[in-house]
């Protein structure tokens, strides 16, 4: 059996992967396209955030199971705001050690379901080795103390932080996880260096034989394409095909490493330029007392606003008919709000989603079948969700697997009452007051922000075939294929 390698590349769209292959500025990517099959409409998740979906890539499971619902969003147990790190601003508002706490330690050990199994998991249970380059969603069967060196150990230490994790067998988590010593500068605390650490943490993967499956991550080009835009980050590409490269001319070369290695690569999301702020908090606060990030009690807030990128939720706290009340006017004042394309909640066990006065309803069914062949009963104007069924099946070219993303983001028992997503051009101003405005930033429904590449590397032809519509959710499965654990193994998806 083959090792499998799965190649993470934050926010790589379709056409900027093609972009550069033809351009040949990618050509380790050009080499394993050529060997290989490229899906160029992988569906991401809703909202379309980097903790979301690599939650999906982990577990094989939608936010409805994994709960994972954002990068900001409001813990209804401890009755304050979690902060994944939108921007160093929201960070600085909320703390960088309880920012870091929850982003290193608690989305792992405490937010993420533990009904689900991450890949990590299932492998180890197998007796599978397991290794993991920089990667949000890193829980296994292995525990590792607190890092080896490096300044954020040392200012971990300092504000009490010193929890192992469990992860897979070799984990590489920057300045804070190290399995062993490897000869490579942890670049954690510094975007824009970290596809260089993972490139050098592989090859001594590599060199040493010290695993079955690997999940080697490439962070980088997310934090180019939120700062030069999309369209302008090209650069950052080229540099995640070198860190490519580096693994596999430390396997042999590309002919060697094909021989060796199954592969899939993937990104979780696309991003689209962006250019108006949306202060999504002053607008619920003009009627409402919103809790704030300082808050020591949620006591006198009737109300908490997340935003996530170019998508938000409101989460009411209110209860009995003032909070029904409130989750009425709130939808109707987000639905009138510029920059707003659609607001979604749940109402009598059914999902409503409206845009400009018009409204659809639905909920798992038997009456139509979507393009992943789920079942939905709906009612309403298809074409809030821009739907064609002219052949019976529903469809959206504009918000891909709009209904079961919308279903199972709404699903998620730690989601907003309301949630909304952006029009084109439009983020949410974050707790810290920042945007990406004049560069690119994704958490929308819409395509833009919802489409990934993903790439097959030593699987049967026609492989692209099975699915009408491949997901984030397929990911884990085809590990789990790869390394014949068998059906009953393999999360729902």
């Amino acid at each position: 059996m083959s090792k499998l390698v799965l190649a993470f590349v934050d926010s790589l769209r379709p056409d900027t992967l093609r972009r550069a292959v033809d351009s040949g500025d990618a050509p380790t990517l050009a080499g394993l396209c050529e060997r290989g099959t490229l899906v160029d409409d992988c569906v991401s998740s809703f909202p379309t955030v980097t903790p979301v979906c690599t939650a999906e890539i982990a577990t094989g499971v939608g936010p409805d199971r994994h709960w994972i619902p954002g990068m900001n969003w409001y813990h209804r147990t401890e009755e304050r705001y979690v902060e994944y790190g939108s921007s160093f601003e929201a960070t600085r508002a909320f703390g960088l050690f309880r920012t870091m706490y929850d982003t290193v330690y608690n989305l792992n050990m405490g937010h993420l379901s533990h009904e689900v199994e991450t890949v990590f998991e299932r492998l180890g249970d197998a007796g599978l080795r397991s290794a993991c380059t920089p990667f949000l969603i890193y829980r296994g069967r292995t525990r590792h103390e607190l890092g080896l060196d490096g300044l954020l150990r040392r200012g971990a230490v300092a504000a009490g932080f010193h929890h192992a994790v469990w992860g897979p067998d070799e984990l590489f988590y920057g300045e804070l996880y190290a399995s062993r010593r490897v000869p490579c500068r942890p670049t954690l605390a510094r975007p824009g260096t970290r596809d260089e650490y993972s490139a050098c943490v592989g090859r001594e993967l590599v060199a040493g034989d010290l695993y079955d499956f690997l999940l080697f991550s490439l962070p980088d080009h997310d934090y180019h394409s939120h700062r030069l835009g999309p369209d302008n980050a090209l650069d950052s590409v080229t540099a995640a095909d070198a860190a490519l490269a580096s693994l596999v001319e430390a396997a042999g070369g590309l002919d060697a490493f094909c021989e060796s290695h199954s592969l899939v690569l993937v990104s979780d999301h696309g991003q689209t330029p962006v250019s108006e702020p949306l202060p999504l908090a002053d607008v619920i606060a003009a009627d409402w007392r919103v809790l704030q990030p300082h808050s020591i009690s949620a006591a006198d807030a009737e109300v908490a606003v997340t935003p996530t990128g170019r998508a938000g939720a409101v989460h009411v706290l209110l209860e009995g008919r003032r909070g029904d009340r409130a989750r009425e006017r709130i939808r109707r004042r987000l639905a009138g709000t510029d920059g707003v394309d659609l607001v979604a909640w749940v109402e009598d066990g059914e999902a409503a989603v409206a845009k400009r006065g018009a409204e659809l309803r639905f909920a798992p069914g038997s009456q139509r079948r979507d393009r992943r062949g789920d079942g939905w009963d709906v009612e309403g104007d298809l074409d809030v969700l821009a739907l064609e069924a002219g052949t019976g099946e529903l469809r959206s070219e504009t918000y891909p697997d709009a209904l079961g993303r919308l279903w199972r983001a709404l699903a998620n028992p730690n989601s907003g009452d309301v949630l909304v997503s952006l029009d084109e051009g439009w983020e949410c101003v974050d707790w810290g007051g920042a945007t990406h405005a004049g560069g690119g930033s994704h958490g929308s429904l819409l395509a833009g922000d919802s489409l990934c590449p993903m790439l097959l590397v030593g699987w049967e032809q026609g492989v692209a075939g099975r699915r009408d519509q491949w997901s984030l959710r397929d990911v884990a499965g085809l590990v789990a294929e790869h390394f014949v654990l068998g059906a009953e193994r393999v999360q729902a998806a």
